[in-house]
């Protein structure tokens, strides 16, 4: 059946402007690191998807190292854009990223104009495209000199193989210097992607001052803190979780007695707002507009509707705001 998108698909997101710039960005948009690889089942990826894009979310966020493996969450979407998407293509904001190990040899990760070029190439042609809109360096270089790491995202632009470009990860030294080398070459810098939750705020420290006195947008990864902003959590550890299983970036040992305590204080303040633990944490770092995007990763289409909900109810009351922090310091 001939997928076509939906005709309400922009009655109800909210779309915010990044930094200062022409582009708008849905204040949900929808990463594709974990559950869109070559290990996953393609029909769940292929409904969340078309489901996102119902809803309003018009940016898919990827890296050529997603997967597993390295390379085929791309493969996957540029195969989606072929049988679903390509009439709406002009519709879409499609980036990616480069930086962290791609394949084997000197050339293979970091930054590069070697690498950050020849990956974007690789990735252009997994998807099928001719640009994308954003293209990202994934994270700070610590030996290659930044004047050359963002001449490469200056020759790309160049180049016509992105529209954009921005950074990850990068701390508030480091991107007011690689913000000023930008400017200097003509390419600013439109995006910044941190990750930044209600446990993790290291952003608020210098990098956010930095993003607004620069106009540069930011779209933040993470916002649920690996799930644990959600009520997965709040009786245990399932053993399909995340924590439960072989992931990296999240284990038992990350959820002690005293987080969990504190999430289900948090739990009961965003029950009296109407919302569950993972829709207020998305509204929270949305709050008072210093965040352009909250990228969200999804491995059920439930999941994709839930955090779009999440825009039902963005505002917070000041007592509100206190309490939050009272547990979150408690």
């Amino acid at each position: 059946m001939v997928y076509q998108a939906a005709d309400s698909r922009y009655a109800t997101m909210k779309y915010n402007r990044t930094g200062r710039s022409g582009l708008l960005l849905p204040a949900i948009s929808l990463g594709l690191w974990h559950n869109f690889g070559g290990v996953d089942v393609y029909e769940n990826g292929l409904a969340m998807l078309r489901r996102a894009f119902d809803l309003g979310i018009t940016h898919f966020d990827l890296a050529n190292n997603y997967g597993p493996p390295a390379g085929s969450a791309e493969t996957m979407f540029g195969r989606v854009l072929k049988s679903d998407f390509a009439p709406y293509r002009d519709e879409m904001i499609i980036s990616t990223k480069a930086g962290y190990y791609m394949w084997e040899g000197p050339y293979g990760e970091w930054g590069s104009k070697k690498y950050l070029v020849s990956s974007l190439d690789q990735s252009l042609k997994r998807m099928g495209l001719d640009y994308v809109d954003i293209f990202y360096h994934h994270r700070p270089d610590p030996n290659t000199p930044l004047e050359e790491t963002i001449g490469a995202l200056d020759l790309i632009v160049r180049q016509g193989k992105a529209l954009y470009v921005g950074v990850s990860n990068y701390k508030a030294e480091e991107m007011a210097r690689a913000i000023e080398i930008a400017n200097g070459l003509g390419t600013p810098l439109l995006i910044h992607q941190p990750s930044y939750s209600m446990l993790n705020r290291w952003i608020e420290d210098g990098l956010q001052d930095v993003l607004e006195q620069n106009g540069v947008g930011s779209i933040v990864f993470s916002p649920l803190a690996q799930g644990m902003l959600s009520d997965k959590y709040l009786n245990g550890i399932p053993q399909d979780s995340r924590a439960g299983g072989s992931s990296v970036f999240l284990s038992e040992k990350n959820l002690t007695p005293e987080l969990v305590d504190k999430l289900r204080q948090l739990n009961e303040v965003a029950a009296g707002r109407g919302q569950s633990l993972a829709q207020m944490a998305l509204a929270w770092v949305l709050r008072g507009g210093r965040v352009t995007s909250a990228l969200i990763g999804a491995s059920r289409v439930s999941q994709v509707e839930d955090s779009v909900a999440a825009l039902n109810n963005l505002e917070f009351s000041p007592e509100e705001l206190a309490e939050i922090e009272t547990i979150l310091k408690g």
